[in-house]
C-alpha cells in the first residue's frame, strides 16, 4: 500500500524508539521499544485522515495497513499478538533515497529520545545547567533540520514528521517538561 503509492508518506508520522507512548494493549504510558508508522489525524483530532464523515467509512479500505485490517474493537487479540512483531519502518520505505537515510540516521542519533531522557534524568543533579543546555541544543537542531530539508531539500512540511518522527518540543511534554520563550530565550519548564 506504501510501497505501491496508495497511501503517500505525507499522511504517516513516526514515532521514534524511545519516544513515550500510550500502549493501549498494556493499559501504561511507557517508551516504545521501536519505531512506528501510523496514519496521521484529521485537522489536529486523533481520527484518521482516510476517514470519511460523510459516507462513515474509510477512503482507503481496500488498501488499509494491517494494524487497520486486525483491529476489532471488540476483540484486539489479533491486534494484540501482531503489536511487537517486526514492523514496516521508514528504512524499509526510503532507506534507498541517497543522502536521505544518513541524514535521518544522524537525527536519530542526535535527537534520540533515550539521550533526550537521559539529559532529562540528570537535571535534578549538579549537571542541571548542562543538561537544560543539552535539551535545548537536541530541541534546535530538530527543528532546524526540519528547516533546511524543506528549504535546500524541497521536502514538503507534512513529510518531516514522516522522516523525522515528530518533533522533539512536541515529544518532551510526556516527559514532563515542555520549551518555552522567557526573554527571547528559550527555556525548558517543568509541566507537572
Amino acid at each position: 500500500m506504501i510501497d505501491a503509492g496508495r497511501i503517500h508518506t505525507r499522511f504517516l508520522y513516526t514515532i521514534r524508539a524511545g519516544e513515550m507512548v500510550r500502549d493501549d494493549v498494556r493499559g501504561i504510558v511507557r517508551p516504545t521499544p521501536t519505531e512506528i508508522i501510523k496514519i496521521k489525524g484529521r485537522a489536529g483530532t486523533w481520527a484518521c485522515v482516510f476517514y470519511d464523515p460523510d459516507k462513515k467509512a474509510c477512503a482507503v479500505y481496500d488498501q488499509r495497513p494491517l494494524e487497520c485490517r486486525l483491529l476489532k474493537c471488540w476483540d484486539t487479540g489479533d491486534l494484540e499478538r501482531a503489536y511487537e512483531r517486526d514492523r514496516l519502518t521508514r528504512r524499509d520505505l526510503i532507506g534507498g533515497v541517497a543522502g536521505l537515510w544518513d541524514l535521518m540516521a544522524d537525527h536519530d542519533q542526535r535527537c534520540a529520545h533515550r539521550l533526550l531522557k537521559t539529559h532529562l534524568d540528570a537535571l535534578g543533579g549538579p549537571g542541571r545547567k548542562d543538561a537544560i543546555a543539552a535539551v535545548i541544543a537536541m530541541v534546535r537542531y530538530d527543528r532546524e533540520i526540519r528547516r533546511l530539508v524543506m528549504e535546500k531539500g524541497g521536502i514538503q512540511a507534512d513529510m518531516t514528521d514522516f522522516i523525522f518522527g515528530r518533533p522533539l518540543a512536541e515529544t518532551i511534554r510526556p516527559f514532563g517538561y515542555k520549551i518555552a520563550f522567557r526573554n527571547g530565550r528559550e527555556g525548558l519548564i517543568s509541566v507537572d
